[in-house]
């Protein structure tokens, strides 16, 4: 091919769209709770589910050391054989324990979900960068969202059992796992295999689940980049010792990137929301079965899957037109937004109506996605690749820590294991908590701008500190 980005992106975008297909996956808490597992809901909510949260937590830190030292594409062929693992054990075991352990693996493939989103730094120019990730960002947003319209009108038009779903879903994981094996091996990686590239930098990538890249120009002066010394450090040493000079590097990095306020403010809010945000999507549909079981009624879990994806994509890309001075009213706007989303919650768990509870999860995404990609650009605007896949990271990591903490007291039948809706209700209360929290931030802001007499106008970024 005359580019040759072109080659690995294809290949990258059909590995997005078959491992994101998964028809299934609105309709597996009504499956494991189904004829086909006979699993009860205590089961299933208080004893299955935890398992994917404590694997996501423990393999997430070894994971992103290893898919770097592995220079990604054998990372990437891990995850898709977990898939694969996943939906095999899905269709053929039987028990609560033979899910934990299917959990377990769907752990490990979301673990290595930051193989999917790094491989394309390491192969194409930064020119390509923002172009490439729109185009595997959509493609992954595109096959989530036809897997679950499929999955809909199949059980709803077509009264396809639930059984012949995750045949699908397996054979699109199995189509997906031929893609990586045609890959080019990356020739470096951000840390251990490191190449003189420091003239072109990175560009900003958005992680999850679930939003949309927004790039500002890049400003050389005010980027984070690792020193002369650190590059010549790690080039020179040994294999042995490589793995303590990039944990001393990693530390060094973060506590450079967590000195400014402004990173910091926003760090804070994506691992407090994403942390609420994991329980909310993981256990959605538990709450859905206990309001409307699907034995009882015709139920439409795909089309609100598809909705709210699409819905959410659509405010990710919207909020890139936005004009506002995030720097100033960030808090305020973070907690306006996380009281929209506390409601939501609410509303979700006290008005036992599926419609408005559709409704609600519907908003509750779409909201969650605009904010997290504002978080995404405000975070990324001055860090260099390197650094942000650090602060992801990082962030990432302690809204698994709160996650696993949340799960073990609220959910986890070792802990309290309360009833869904009881769950609920401290899930919402969670988010009113972050709502006071960034209220309180962002009149303190105000106050101190104030007092200052605006003499001091504050950037729309805060530059963090050079190495």
């Amino acid at each position: 091919m005359s580019e040759p980005w072109l080659y690995p992106t294809v290949l990258l975008c059909i590995y997005g769209f078959f491992s994101s297909h998964r028809p299934l996956e609105p309709f597996l808490t009504p499956f494991l709770m189904g004829p086909d597992k006979n699993l009860t809901e205590t089961e299933v909510v208080n004893e299955i589910y935890p398992l994917w949260t404590y694997s996501y937590l423990v393999l997430l830190f070894p994971v992103f050391l290893a898919t770097d030292y592995l220079r990604y594409k054998p990372v990437l062929i891990l995850q898709a054989a977990s898939f694969i693992v996943t939906y095999a054990m899905l269709m053929k075991a039987q028990g609560v324990r033979a899910m934990q352990l299917l959990e377990f693996f769907f752990g490990l493939a979301t673990a290595t979900e930051v193989a999917y989103y790094s491989y394309i730094y390491s192969v194409v120019e930064p020119s390509h960068y923002q172009r490439v990730t729109g185009f595997c960002r959509s493609i992954t947003l595109l096959g989530s969202a036809i897997g679950s319209l499929m999955g809909q009108i199949l059980v709803s038009v077509a009264h396809v059992p639930l059984f012949y779903l995750s045949v699908i879903t397996l054979v699109s994981s199995c189509i997906a796992f031929v893609a990586p094996w045609f890959l080019p091996m990356p020739g470096k990686s951000l840390f251990f295999h490191e190449r003189e590239h420091s003239s072109q930098d990175e560009a900003v990538l958005e992680p999850m689940n679930r939003g949309q890249l927004i790039e500002k120009p890049e400003d050389p002066e005010s980027k984070m980049q690792l020193s002369a010394d650190e590059r010549t450090t790690l080039r020179d040493n040994t294999s042995s010792s490589r793995l303590l000079e990039v944990l001393k590097m990693l530390w060094a990095d973060f506590l450079q990137c967590y000195s400014s306020s402004t990173l910091l403010a926003w760090s804070v809010w994506w691992a407090l929301s994403t942390c609420g945000y994991f329980q909310v999507i993981n256990y959605a549909q538990a709450l859905w079965e206990k309001i409307l079981p699907s034995n009882d009624f015709e139920i439409y879990n795909g089309y609100v899957e598809t909705i709210s994806t699409l819905l959410g994509a659509f405010a990710a890309f919207v909020v890139s037109f936005v004009k506002v001075s995030w720097a100033v009213w960030g808090e305020l706007a973070l907690c306006v937004f996380s009281l929209v989303i506390a409601v939501c919650v609410c509303l979700m768990d006290t008005i036992r109506n599926i419609w408005v509870c559709y409704t609600a999860y519907i908003i509750f995404r779409a909201t969650y996605m605009l904010l997290i990609t504002i978080a995404t650009y405000q975070i990324a605007a001055n860090l260099s690749m390197k650094r942000y896949a650090l602060v992801f990271g990082v962030n990432t990591f302690i809204a698994l820590v709160l996650q696993t903490l949340l799960t073990v007291i609220v959910v986890d039948s070792v802990g309290l294991g309360l009833d869904i809706f009881l769950q609920f209700l401290i899930y919402a209360s969670y988010f009113a908590a972050v709502a006071v929290i960034f209220f309180i931030a962002g009149l303190y802001k105000l106050f101190k701008r104030r007092r200052s007499g605006g003499q001091n106008e504050l950037p729309t970024t805060e530059s963090v500190p050079e190495a």
